[in-house]
């Protein structure tokens, strides 16, 4: 505080303001320098809205990344759960032997559905399909096992689950081997942990750019105000009170650059969804890119303007306690 405004403060009357009057002039005064600080930033709508354009077309490509993963995630996830093992049983089985396993199984808690396979309905549809009917006469017996195809109950059809009932399978006597082809889902899996990880990494070096180029904005426009500072100091102003302004400027850069970055990313999910769709067409499926949620815009919003704020928070918090009346 400037020796001006002590003394201008020990010779003036003191009054006392009830601690309700300073709550509520504490908001009118964070209102104010809210208004004033957007208005400032209308002053100058090109600089400002490129300012604004560079924040959210940098958290729109980190949110274009997380719709793509969290779409392949789903499929993932959908594909893991269609999970089914095939049981090939042993040749010297007979049929009765068979059928009172394929109800044993079916009677069990953590199978959903067992379908037989017959080795001899199995043999008539490989005779009439593969074009060796001549050759498979020449056999003198069916070289074909019975299958059962086995289909776990829901909560049984992850991959752990399913290869912990697969292994129960491997233990039964009529079993003679078991197929569980999960080997590429978990490919699939350390693929999309390894796009996950790329995802955070390049979302934090954003994230980071943009506090930068926000911190950096915030300091040329307090060194642009230099000397309105210093006046304002020498009349008494409080460090709080001058840097409340440039604060609530990175809020709004953060407020409308995060409007810029969920229509952007709208525009480019809308964009590639079509390419999906004639994929999906193309494997006959009915799959479509799910864009945003609410809460998930709601996030990339608030991560926009958490990010205008921190930016302007480290500015001023290092250059206008710099700045002193001399």
């Amino acid at each position: 505080m400037s020796l001006l405004f002590r003394s201008r403060q020990q010779g003036a009357k003191q009054v006392k303001i009830s601690g309700f009057r300073r709550f509520v002039m504490f908001w009118v005064h964070n209102v104010q320098q809210a208004v004033a600080s957007l208005g400032e930033l209308a002053r100058y709508p090109m600089a400002s809205l490129m300012t604004m354009a560079v924040l959210g077309l940098s958290l729109t490509l980190p949110a274009t990344l997380y719709v793509v993963v969290k779409n392949t995630e789903a499929i993932g996830a959908d594909w893991q759960h269609a999970s089914e093992i095939t049981l090939f049983l042993r040749k010297n089985l007979s049929q009765q032997e068979v059928s009172t396993f394929h109800k044993r199984l079916s009677l069990s808690n953590d199978i959903e559905r067992v379908r037989w396979i017959d080795k001899n309905e199995a043999l008539q549809e490989f005779r009439e399909e593969s074009g060796f009917g001549e050759a498979l006469d020449a056999l003198s017996n069916n070289p074909l096992p019975d299958v059962l195809l086995v289909t776990p109950v829901a909560n049984k059809r992850g991959t752990a689950q399913a290869q912990q009932l697969a292994q129960q399978m491997r233990n039964e006597r009529e079993v003679e081997q078991v197929r569980l082809d999960l080997d590429w889902l978990q490919r699939l899996e350390a693929l999309l942990n390894l796009v996950r990880d790329g995802l955070l990494a390049l979302a934090a070096l954003l994230c980071i750019a943009v506090v930068l180029i926000v911190g950096n904005t915030i300091r040329l426009n307090i060194n642009s105000k230099r000397d309105e500072i210093m006046v304002m100091k020498l009349v008494g102003a409080t460090d709080g009170y001058i840097q409340r302004p440039f604060l609530y400027t990175g809020v709004w850069y953060g407020f409308v650059g995060g409007l810029i970055a969920w229509l952007a990313t709208a525009v480019m999910i809308l964009w590639i969804s079509g390419a999906v769709t004639d994929i999906s067409e193309l494997y006959e499926s009915q799959f479509s890119l799910v864009g945003l949620t609410f809460n998930e815009m709601l996030v990339l919003w608030l991560l926009a303007i958490g990010l205008g704020l921190l930016g302007s928070y480290i500015a001023v918090r290092k250059h206008v306690r710099t700045i002193e009346p001399q």
